[in-house]
């Protein structure tokens, strides 16, 4: 008797599981695949870490200098707007090493060093730039972190410093923002672009409509930088949001004290 070859079994079907059909799987294995390893891991506290993926190290900004003011001789820009493009460039490096030495500075309060446990763990969104910056930092402290890393075109792939067992791969933007906030017990903002700045709306939005009713302390690191692009008193003047609403984010300039008021302000539950 002949017998004929037996299909795949549903969840090994990869035709189906990447199809329409099993988008819901998909989602679910987004949620309970990370709950599963920080559960392992016995992971309960995040300081989550967002900013700039286009940002580099003080180092690498100055080596390419040159590269980058011929770069923007071929725009044909003024010297003066040239100059202005390269001592930006070089600030947007500085912030990197601030945000190293803050998640170095944050790992190396929380770890014990006799038993090797921490109490909080650094989150970035796992790719480069200030991504990068804060994972190196808790590297460097001798500490695990976090990478939530998101699956994109341009720019987005796991940088060298996320502990491997903590390092993930997500296709679903929601889900990936539900892990930074569900563990999350302090937020910094560096200087960055339009997903940085979805992120922190979307947290302010939540505290403010009390979807997030524990405090977390939100640092926002780089008054130059986000005085210069983001007005948040003409929101008040316009009377789109309360002034009380100012309240819930806190700018700071130096590592020590943002570290100052990070520990001073988060729970410990």
């Amino acid at each position: 008797m002949e017998y004929r070859k037996r299909p795949p079994k549903a969840y090994r079907n990869l035709d189906f599981l990447h199809s329409r059909d099993a988008r819901s799987i998909r989602i679910l294995a987004e949620y309970y695949e990370p709950l599963s390893r920080f559960q392992k891991y016995g992971i309960e506290n995040s300081i989550v870490f967002f900013g700039s993926a286009r940002s580099t190290d003080l180092k690498s900004a100055k080596k390419d200098i040159e590269k980058f003011r011929v770069h923007l001789e071929k725009e044909q820009l003024p010297e003066k707007e040239i100059e202005i493009r390269i001592n930006r460039r070089l600030k947007l490096a500085e912030y990197y090493e601030d945000a190293v030495k803050l998640s170095e500075k944050l790992t190396l309060w929380t770890l014990d060093k006799k038993t090797g446990k921490q109490e909080y763990y650094i989150c970035s969104g796992g790719g480069p730039g200030m991504m990068e910056a804060a994972n190196k930092g808790a590297h460097k402290a001798g500490g695990k972190s976090i990478g939530l890393n998101i699956s994109i075109p341009m720019e987005q792939y796991p940088n060298r410093y996320i502990s491997e067992e903590l390092m993930f791969e997500f296709h679903y933007f929601f889900i990936r923002k539900f892990w930074f906030i569900y563990l999350a017990k302090a937020l910094v903002v560096f200087p960055g672009g339009f997903g940085t700045m979805d992120e922190l709306m979307e947290v302010i939005t939540l505290i403010q409509t009390q979807k997030l009713t524990r405090r977390l302390p939100i640092v926002i690191y780089g008054s130059d930088y986000w005085n210069d692009v983001l007005n948040l008193n003409a929101l008040v003047q316009w009377g789109t949001i309360s002034h009380k609403d100012l309240d819930l984010i806190y700018f700071a300039d130096e590592v020590d004290t943002a570290f100052d008021y990070l520990v001073k302000n988060m729970d410990k539950e």
